[in-house]
């Protein structure tokens, strides 16, 4: 289950940083350097970069394994990354500060 962090955020920071927050989906240093004061935008940024860690973890395993990589790991693991980070936008532009399942209780980014 995924922890929702969303009172821990001052509302304006939210309002004013949730669209910035989407763009940590697509590459997550985009809110780093577009708003670097705002935890909001930096909670989403380390969402975002755990999110391309897994994927990457993903491409390597699923190339790693004949077969089983190539034809279940890899489609099945990118079709949940594709998954999360549709999840991890709806969050930011909803200005929730909600962890992505099962990966997103790691925080790299302080």
């Amino acid at each position: 289950m995924s922890q929702d962090f969303t009172i821990g955020f001052a509302d304006d920071d939210i309002e004013q940083n949730k669209t910035i927050s989407l763009f940590a989906y697509i590459l997550f240093f985009i809110p780093l350097l577009a708003a670097k004061e705002s935890k909001f935008a930096r909670f989403h940024a380390n969402q975002g970069l755990i999110l391309f860690l897994f994927a990457v973890i993903i491409s390597i395993v699923s190339s790693v394994i004949p077969i089983l990589g190539w034809f279940i790991i890899g489609p099945l693991g990118s079709l949940f990354v594709v998954a999360l980070a549709v999840l991890g936008i709806i969050n930011a532009v909803g200005g929730k500060a909600k962890q992505l399942p099962l990966i997103g209780n790691f925080e790299l980014l302080k």
